[in-house]
Protein backbone atom coordinates (compact mmCIF):
# COMPACT_ATOMS: atom_id res chain seq x y z
CA UNK A 1 0.00 0.00 0.00
CA UNK A 2 2.86 2.16 1.01
CA UNK A 3 3.81 3.70 -2.10
CA UNK A 4 2.68 7.65 -1.39
CA UNK A 5 0.99 7.57 -4.73
CA UNK A 6 -2.25 9.96 -5.37
CA UNK A 7 -4.37 6.25 -5.54
CA UNK A 8 -3.09 5.32 -1.93
CA UNK A 9 -3.90 8.93 -0.58
CA UNK A 10 -7.73 9.00 -2.01
CA UNK A 11 -7.99 5.43 -0.54
CA UNK A 12 -6.80 6.68 3.12
CA UNK A 13 -8.83 9.65 2.99
CA UNK A 14 -11.87 7.23 2.05
CA UNK A 15 -11.08 5.18 5.05
CA UNK A 16 -11.07 7.99 7.62
CA UNK A 17 -14.26 9.47 5.77
CA UNK A 18 -15.82 5.44 6.56
CA UNK A 19 -14.99 5.94 10.11
CA UNK A 20 -17.64 8.62 10.59
CA UNK A 21 -20.50 6.16 9.47
CA UNK A 22 -18.13 2.63 10.79
CA UNK A 23 -15.99 3.74 13.38
CA UNK A 24 -13.12 0.78 13.03
CA UNK A 25 -10.81 0.14 15.85
CA UNK A 26 -8.35 -1.45 14.29
CA UNK A 27 -6.46 -1.34 10.81
CA UNK A 28 -4.74 -5.05 9.71
CA UNK A 29 -2.55 -4.91 6.98
CA UNK A 30 -1.84 -7.82 4.73
CA UNK A 31 1.89 -6.89 3.76
CA UNK A 32 3.96 -4.57 1.25
CA UNK A 33 3.10 -1.89 3.60
CA UNK A 34 6.07 0.37 2.08
CA UNK A 35 7.62 0.19 -1.21
CA UNK A 36 11.10 1.39 -1.74
CA UNK A 37 12.97 2.85 0.66
CA UNK A 38 12.03 3.36 3.64
CA UNK A 39 14.08 5.79 5.65
CA UNK A 40 12.41 8.09 8.20
CA UNK A 41 11.19 10.66 5.53
CA UNK A 42 9.57 7.71 3.94
CA UNK A 43 7.78 6.10 6.31
CA UNK A 44 6.58 9.71 7.26
CA UNK A 45 5.67 9.97 3.58
CA UNK A 46 4.90 6.93 2.44
CA UNK A 47 2.89 6.16 5.84
CA UNK A 48 2.66 8.36 8.40
CA UNK A 49 0.91 11.45 6.18
CA UNK A 50 -1.73 9.70 4.02
CA UNK A 51 -3.22 7.79 7.46
CA UNK A 52 -3.00 10.70 9.85
CA UNK A 53 -6.25 11.38 10.60
CA UNK A 54 -6.21 7.42 11.53
CA UNK A 55 -3.06 7.66 13.82
CA UNK A 56 -4.38 10.98 15.66
CA UNK A 57 -7.29 8.98 16.77
CA UNK A 58 -5.28 6.43 17.86
CA UNK A 59 -6.47 3.53 15.90
CA UNK A 60 -3.78 1.32 16.04
CA UNK A 61 -2.24 -0.65 13.03
CA UNK A 62 -1.47 -4.52 13.46
CA UNK A 63 0.75 -5.29 10.14
CA UNK A 64 2.26 -8.34 8.77
CA UNK A 65 5.26 -8.53 6.07
CA UNK A 66 4.93 -8.54 2.53
CA UNK A 67 8.23 -9.04 0.01
CA UNK A 68 8.66 -6.05 -0.77
CA UNK A 69 8.89 -5.09 3.18
CA UNK A 70 12.42 -4.68 5.07
CA UNK A 71 12.55 -7.01 8.00
CA UNK A 72 13.06 -4.11 10.02
CA UNK A 73 9.50 -3.56 9.96
CA UNK A 74 8.81 -5.30 12.98
CA UNK A 75 10.66 -2.74 15.29
CA UNK A 76 8.39 0.37 13.87
CA UNK A 77 6.03 1.44 16.73
CA UNK A 78 3.43 2.30 14.60
CA UNK A 79 2.78 -1.15 12.76
CA UNK A 80 2.55 -2.90 16.54
CA UNK A 81 4.73 -6.03 15.96
CA UNK A 82 7.06 -5.49 18.86
CA UNK A 83 9.54 -7.00 17.04
CA UNK A 84 8.35 -9.83 15.42
CA UNK A 85 7.70 -11.02 11.89
CA UNK A 86 4.47 -13.24 13.27
CA UNK A 87 2.18 -12.65 16.40
CA UNK A 88 -1.04 -13.03 17.23
CA UNK A 89 -3.56 -10.93 19.44
CA UNK A 90 -7.46 -10.79 20.42
CA UNK A 91 -9.64 -8.33 20.69
CA UNK A 92 -13.14 -9.25 21.70
CA UNK A 93 -14.28 -12.21 20.39
CA UNK A 94 -11.45 -12.80 17.71
CA UNK A 95 -8.16 -13.98 17.90
CA UNK A 96 -6.04 -12.56 14.86
CA UNK A 97 -2.72 -14.59 13.80
CA UNK A 98 -0.49 -12.16 11.70
CA UNK A 99 1.70 -14.15 9.52
CA UNK A 100 5.44 -14.12 7.49
CA UNK A 101 4.59 -15.93 4.37
CA UNK A 102 7.86 -14.38 2.88
CA UNK A 103 9.81 -16.90 5.56
CA UNK A 104 7.35 -19.28 6.54
CA UNK A 105 9.70 -21.32 8.56
CA UNK A 106 9.10 -24.53 10.53
CA UNK A 107 9.58 -22.64 13.69
CA UNK A 108 6.45 -20.64 12.58
CA UNK A 109 4.64 -23.43 11.63
CA UNK A 110 5.09 -25.00 14.42
CA UNK A 111 4.47 -21.91 16.33
CA UNK A 112 1.13 -21.37 14.93
CA UNK A 113 -0.11 -24.34 14.96
CA UNK A 114 0.66 -24.20 19.04
CA UNK A 115 -0.77 -20.83 19.34
CA UNK A 116 -3.95 -21.76 17.69
CA UNK A 117 -4.45 -25.16 19.32
CA UNK A 118 -4.64 -23.44 22.81
CA UNK A 119 -6.64 -20.63 21.15
CA UNK A 120 -10.25 -20.33 23.06
CA UNK A 121 -11.42 -17.27 20.96
CA UNK A 122 -14.98 -18.13 19.14
CA UNK A 123 -13.38 -16.40 15.99
CA UNK A 124 -10.07 -16.99 14.91
CA UNK A 125 -8.58 -15.08 11.79
CA UNK A 126 -5.46 -15.88 10.12
CA UNK A 127 -3.88 -12.68 7.62
CA UNK A 128 -0.38 -12.78 5.36
CA UNK A 129 0.86 -11.28 2.52
CA UNK A 130 0.90 -14.19 -0.08
CA UNK A 131 -2.16 -15.74 -1.27
CA UNK A 132 -2.92 -19.51 -0.71
CA UNK A 133 -6.43 -19.37 -3.30
CA UNK A 134 -6.12 -16.45 -6.00
CA UNK A 135 -7.84 -16.08 -9.61
CA UNK A 136 -4.83 -13.31 -10.25
CA UNK A 137 -3.17 -13.77 -13.75
CA UNK A 138 0.31 -12.15 -12.46
CA UNK A 139 0.98 -14.23 -9.36
CA UNK A 140 -1.77 -17.06 -9.18
CA UNK A 141 -2.23 -18.74 -5.69
CA UNK A 142 1.17 -19.73 -3.55
CA UNK A 143 0.46 -23.32 -3.78
CA UNK A 144 3.80 -24.26 -1.01
CA UNK A 145 2.01 -22.22 1.15
CA UNK A 146 -1.29 -23.62 0.90
CA UNK A 147 -0.10 -27.19 1.45
CA UNK A 148 1.68 -25.70 4.75
CA UNK A 149 -1.38 -23.25 5.85
CA UNK A 150 -4.45 -25.10 4.81
CA UNK A 151 -4.34 -28.31 6.97
CA UNK A 152 -3.75 -25.92 9.91
CA UNK A 153 -6.58 -23.73 9.01
CA UNK A 154 -9.16 -25.88 8.36
CA UNK A 155 -8.31 -28.13 11.17
CA UNK A 156 -7.92 -25.63 14.19
CA UNK A 157 -11.00 -23.23 13.33
CA UNK A 158 -9.77 -20.56 11.31
CA UNK A 159 -12.86 -19.08 9.27
CA UNK A 160 -11.35 -16.08 7.65
CA UNK A 161 -8.08 -15.20 5.65
CA UNK A 162 -7.28 -12.42 4.79
CA UNK A 163 -3.87 -11.83 2.39
CA UNK A 164 -2.81 -9.74 -0.68
CA UNK A 165 -0.01 -9.69 -2.90
CA UNK A 166 -2.31 -9.33 -5.96
CA UNK A 167 -3.59 -5.68 -6.22
CA UNK A 168 -6.87 -6.09 -6.70
CA UNK A 169 -9.61 -7.47 -4.46
CA UNK A 170 -10.99 -10.70 -4.51
CA UNK A 171 -13.29 -12.82 -2.08
CA UNK A 172 -12.87 -16.79 -3.21
CA UNK A 173 -15.27 -19.50 -2.55
CA UNK A 174 -14.57 -21.28 1.02
CA UNK A 175 -12.96 -24.29 0.92
CA UNK A 176 -12.84 -26.71 4.33
CA UNK A 177 -15.21 -23.82 6.28
CA UNK A 178 -12.47 -21.49 5.39
CA UNK A 179 -13.41 -18.25 3.10
CA UNK A 180 -10.45 -16.14 1.75
CA UNK A 181 -10.25 -12.70 1.01
CA UNK A 182 -7.42 -10.87 -1.14
CA UNK A 183 -7.59 -7.23 -0.33
CA UNK A 184 -4.44 -6.20 -1.90
CA UNK A 185 -5.19 -2.87 -3.77
CA UNK A 186 -5.04 -0.33 -0.75
CA UNK A 187 -2.50 1.41 -2.72
CA UNK A 188 -1.49 -0.08 -6.32
CA UNK A 189 -3.67 -1.57 -8.65
CA UNK A 190 -3.64 -4.00 -11.38
CA UNK A 191 -6.59 -3.68 -13.70
CA UNK A 192 -7.71 -6.54 -15.41
CA UNK A 193 -5.27 -8.92 -13.24
CA UNK A 194 -8.33 -10.97 -12.11
CA UNK A 195 -8.75 -14.40 -14.63
CA UNK A 196 -12.03 -14.55 -16.49
CA UNK A 197 -13.87 -17.75 -15.50
CA UNK A 198 -11.53 -18.76 -12.30
CA UNK A 199 -13.98 -21.67 -10.33
CA UNK A 200 -12.10 -19.78 -7.45
CA UNK A 201 -13.58 -16.53 -7.65
CA UNK A 202 -16.79 -15.53 -5.77
CA UNK A 203 -16.54 -12.08 -6.15
CA UNK A 204 -13.67 -9.85 -7.52
CA UNK A 205 -13.01 -6.46 -8.36
CA UNK A 206 -10.15 -4.66 -10.65
CA UNK A 207 -11.17 -1.27 -11.78
CA UNK A 208 -10.01 0.98 -8.72
CA UNK A 209 -8.44 0.37 -5.54
CA UNK A 210 -10.06 -1.24 -2.67
CA UNK A 211 -9.96 -1.69 1.21
CA UNK A 212 -12.55 -3.27 3.48
CA UNK A 213 -14.30 -3.22 6.64
CA UNK A 214 -15.41 -5.86 8.82
CA UNK A 215 -17.18 -6.02 12.05
CA UNK A 216 -18.01 -9.23 14.43
CA UNK A 217 -20.84 -8.96 16.47
CA UNK A 218 -22.06 -12.57 18.19
CA UNK A 219 -21.71 -15.41 15.97
CA UNK A 220 -21.70 -13.35 12.43
CA UNK A 221 -19.02 -11.14 10.56
CA UNK A 222 -20.45 -8.39 8.50
CA UNK A 223 -18.12 -6.92 5.30
CA UNK A 224 -17.63 -4.44 2.76
CA UNK A 225 -15.16 -3.86 0.16
CA UNK A 226 -15.34 -0.53 -0.82
CA UNK A 227 -13.50 1.53 -3.36
CA UNK A 228 -11.65 4.93 -2.66
CA UNK A 229 -14.06 6.43 -3.84
CA UNK A 230 -16.86 5.34 -1.39
CA UNK A 231 -18.81 2.81 -3.72
CA UNK A 232 -19.57 -0.85 -2.13
CA UNK A 233 -18.56 -3.52 -4.63
CA UNK A 234 -19.09 -6.42 -2.26
CA UNK A 235 -20.44 -7.36 0.69
CA UNK A 236 -21.99 -9.73 2.97
CA UNK A 237 -22.10 -12.40 5.94
CA UNK A 238 -20.04 -15.28 7.65
CA UNK A 239 -21.61 -16.89 10.43
CA UNK A 240 -19.43 -18.43 13.02
CA UNK A 241 -19.37 -22.28 13.53
CA UNK A 242 -18.23 -24.53 16.40
CA UNK A 243 -14.88 -25.97 16.56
Amino acid sequence: MGNASRRQLETARQMWAQHQRFPFEFVLTVGDNIYGDEAPSDMLRKFVQPYQPIIEAKIPFYASLGNHDERSQVNYPLFNMNGRAYYTFTRGSAQFFALDSTLLTQEQLRWFEDEITRSKAPWRIAYFHHPIYSSGLRHGPLLVLRAALEPIVSTFGVRVVFTGHEHFYERLHPRYGVYPFITGSGGQLRRGGIRDGSEFMAAGYDQDNVFMLVEIAGDTLRFEAITRTGEIVDSGVIARVDH
